[in-house]
């Protein structure tokens, strides 16, 4: 497999940092972006350590002009993107009669928003190249989850999103697909349970209960999805959501 040139977003940590070690793994040079570049030394240092190059990128993804120079410096050191996976993610979760226009706007700017940026901005690369794999993160809240009116409408309209650049972009040999986690094993959902009120553990073995396969999910359940979505192989898979959820959903 050719070696390609990838960006992920919210990769310091969690699902992002599980994706962005697996491409390395992958045999793929691999740009970590996250808000803070220190905190992106970690995942750099293990993509080094599958002999593969790492770059760590400060930027805010919901910045345009933040987006455009961390792309140019990728496209600079690392050479022209080929791979993205839109990952980056916030929460603001409240019950709608308690949730700020601020909240609801933070959450929209960094996944949706920041997902039009990052996509606008490297598909210029994907299509000189004539070779392209965009993947966008989204949830099986994409279904609806009380508390996340904005989380949920953001991660519904990534896979419109998704759907709409699959058919504008794969004449260039880009294919766009979306990856919609179920319960994952990660400091978003940790924060969610301290957020309600109940420790971890117990939090987990409720989900895990209702979870045919009957185990929480973990980054690199989510790491193995994008490395086939990424791969030259899966080139005639476009437009697609594949729910990562330990079964079946509704």
């Amino acid at each position: 497999m050719t070696s390609r040139v990838a960006i992920v977003t919210g990769a310091a940590r969690g699902i992002g940092a599980g994706v962005a070690k697996r491409l390395g793994e992958d045999g793929h040079d691999v740009a970590v972006v996250d808000l803070d570049e220190a905190s992106c030394a970690e995942t750099v240092a293990a993509i080094e350590a599958t002999g593969r190059r790492a770059l760590a990128v400060g930027a805010d993804v919901s910045d345009e002009a933040a987006v455009e120079a961390a792309v140019a410096r990728v496209a600079e050191t690392l050479g022209a993107p080929t791979i993205l996976v839109n990952n980056a993610g916030v929460l603001r979760d409240n019950l709608l009669f308690k949730m700020s226009m601020a909240d609801w706007q933070t959450v929209m700017n960094v996944h949706l928003g920041g997902a039009f940026l990052m996509s606008r901005a490297t598909q210029r690369f994907m299509t000189e190249a004539n070779f392209g794999r965009i993947v966008n993160l989204s949830s099986t809240s994409a279904l609806g989850n009380r508390g996340q009116a904005n989380y949920s409408a953001a991660k519904a309209g990534l896979q419109g999103f998704t759907k709409t650049l699959a058919i504008e972009l794969g004449r260039f040999g880009v294919t766009v697909n979306a990856i919609a986690p179920g319960f994952i094993v990660t400091a978003m959902t940790q924060a969610t349970a301290d957020r309600i009120g109940v420790p971890f553990e117990q939090f987990e073995r409720a989900i895990v209960n209702n979870i045919p396969v009957q185990r929480a999910g973990q980054p690199e359940d989510i790491a193995n999805a994008v490395s086939f979505f990424a791969d030259e192989r899966s080139g005639f898979v476009s437009g697609q959501v594949l729910y990562v959820a330990g079964g079946p959903t509704n």
